[in-house]
């Protein structure tokens, strides 16, 4: 098996750049070799490659035109390769390159075991994205790798005792909060999902490298995610990453109430929450759903931003101050600030108690709880409740009241925030907006939100069948399963197009989901379960003004497809597929 490298440089051309990178890695995987392919385009450099990947490899393929960084191969057997080469026939330039290379790799050696765990706020897309960026990385560069997703349904391929203890490194890939407690002692490795959906084999390079003893990193509160393959402001962690950690907790309560009290009203009619409806299927599933679900809401999102900054003695804290905060009428936004305070009080009071050590297991079940709650309530009642809950009031009136230009301004943009990073924080940012509003009965924006997310994997899945000459056979099989993430609300569908051709690609998704956020926010739509694409759209009283609803999903997905017409460039020119 030889390991071989490749650097694509391709100008203007980043759509065929990538493309071409993914023929070298099937046709190297097909022969049984390994291959980094680095592309260097008009956007920036992707999957660099590591400083001191030239040792230990049999060859580099020079790829195109421009500047390839060749100093770095100095010593290392080279062959050249257009572009359009590779995309023929990417085989035969791998073969032709393999030719004038050592026939054998050496040997490979230090196989490591590697856990890993991968989570992110809505626990669907990029959580098993980063798993399988892992895995395949891990698998190419000959480490054993088991990988436990920590999704929407919970945890999945749970990693074992016996495989975290024969474990070298654990790799946490996470955009909220995971518990570590049962790695102590164990060498970990803590980043965000997108570097390893974008450039795995990197990520677990690094964190072979760089992995530290766990106990001996800074605190929670202070950790910063280490995928430093990112641009530092990309990197995310600190309070965005426990507030989504907070949001993540929350969706399946918001989920559940929001279902039961639709399938209330339509047992029950709208008048089924009264006294006289008491003793009815109707009235009992609105009580599960409005005083039980609900109503678990805001100390849920508390709660659990406690949790992140300051692990499991902050749980406690963080869910009194939320269902203060859901009592004094502040909903979610004092849930926000509950959540905060006890966090970083509880850390506070953790790191600066000092008991004698036969007394120190009584910090997490009794001392912290006890005190951090304290804190927490005397700040929600005293301080920071009634203001919170004012600010609330205001804002919900406002939202409720909004009408016209103002309706349609606010629709635009939550639409476009939707579609701006697919998932990413801008995403999560307008998608946390609208769901922590569902707790005080603002029900457009979610509307706004869903329809807006569902429209950029609608939009491409659309414009592959209707231009298919503006996408390769590979985009065009693939706007098939972008269509059915599409029609789940699952807006990540859409990344690897927007990947491929981002300035092209992004603002025909922009343009499709603003327009739909703009009527949904102008026809007044208003929608109680903020997940689940299409099917939830059939149960009756989930989402109002259904037809008008169903035209903004139309309109938005319509007017994307056409956009990708009129930017994207024809490919058959390029590419014969």
């Amino acid at each position: 098996m030889a390991n071989m490298l490749a650097v694509i440089a391709a100008g203007d051309l980043s759509t065929q750049a990538v493309l071409a990178a993914e023929a070298l890695r099937k046709a190297a995987t097909a022969l049984g070799h390994t291959i980094q392919v680095e592309v260097r385009s008009s956007l920036g450099v992707r999957n660099t490659l590591p400083a001191g990947a030239a040792q230990g490899a049999q060859g580099v393929i020079l790829v195109g035109s421009g500047d390839l960084g060749e100093e770095r191969f100095a010593g290392l057997k080279r062959s050249a390769a257009a572009l359009d080469a590779v995309l023929r026939d990417a085989r035969a330039v791998l073969e032709q390159a393999l030719a004038t290379a050592p026939a054998q790799a050496p040997a490979q050696t230090g196989t490591k075991k590697i856990v890993a765990i991968t989570s992110c706020p809505t626990g669907i897309a990029h959580t098993f994205m980063a798993a399988e960026g892992i895995q395949q990385a891990a698998q190419a560069l000959g480490h054993a790798v088991r990988v436990e997703t920590q999704g929407s349904v919970g945890a999945r391929d749970t990693l074992t005792e016996q495989e975290i203890r024969e474990a070298d490194v654990v790799l946490i890939a996470a955009d909220t909060q995971v518990d570590l407690a049962r790695f102590a002692g164990k060498r970990v490795f803590k980043s965000g999902t997108k570097p390893a959906i974008n450039d795995g084999r990197a990520l677990v390079e690094r964190a072979l490298a760089e992995a530290q003893p766990h106990g001996a990193a800074p605190a929670l509160a202070d950790s910063v995610a280490a995928g430093k393959a990112e641009p530092a402001a990309a990197q995310r962690s600190g309070p965005y990453k426990h507030l989504m950690t907070g949001v993540s907790f929350m969706l399946p309560f918001v989920v559940t109430g929001g279902l039961l009290i639709a399938i209330a009203f339509a047992l029950g009619g709208i008048y089924v929450f009264e006294d006289s409806q008491q003793g009815t299927l109707g009235n009992a599933l609105f009580q599960i759903g409005a005083k039980g679900a609900f109503a678990l809401m805001v100390p849920a999102l508390a709660g659990y931003i406690a949790f992140s900054i300051a692990d499991r003695p902050g749980i406690t804290p963080g869910m009194v101050g939320g269902i203060l905060a859901a009592n004094l009428g502040a909903g979610f936004l004092g849930g926000i600030v509950a959540g905060f305070i006890a966090g970083y009080a509880t850390s506070f009071l953790n790191r600066n108690i000092r008991l004698h050590k036969n007394l120190e297991g009584l910090k997490p079940v009794l001392i912290l709880p006890l005190l951090g709650s304290l804190v927490t309530g005397l700040a929600m009642i005293y301080v920071v409740g009634a203001p919170v809950a004012e600010a609330l009031a205001t804002l919900s009136a406002w939202l409720k009241g909004m009408q016209g230009s103002s309706a349609i301004l606010l629709g635009l943009l939550i639409g476009a925030m939707m579609a701006f990073d697919m998932g990413g924080p801008v995403n999560k940012a307008a998608y946390a907006f609208s769901t922590g509003l569902i707790a005080s009965q603002v029900y457009t924006p979610m509307a706004a939100a869903m329809a807006a997310g569902m429209v950029p994997p609608l939009g491409i899945a659309l414009a592959t069948k209707l231009f298919a000459d503006r996408f390769t056979r590979e985009e065009r099989e693939a706007g098939n399963a972008a269509g059915i993430l599409g029609i789940a609300f699952i807006t990540e569908g859409a990344i690897p197009f927007a990947a491929r051709d981002p300035l092209r690609v992004i603002p025909a998704l922009v343009l499709g989901a603003a327009l739909t956020g703009a009527i949904s926010m102008g026809i007044g739509a208003e929608l109680k379960v903020p997940h689940g694409g299409i099917f939830v759209l059939p149960i009756p009283n989930a989402v109002t003004h259904l037809a008008g609803y169903v035209v903004a999903l139309v309109a938005g997905t319509v007017t994307t497809a056409v956009a990708l017409r009129f930017l994207k460039r024809p490919v058959s020119s390029v590419v014969t597929v």
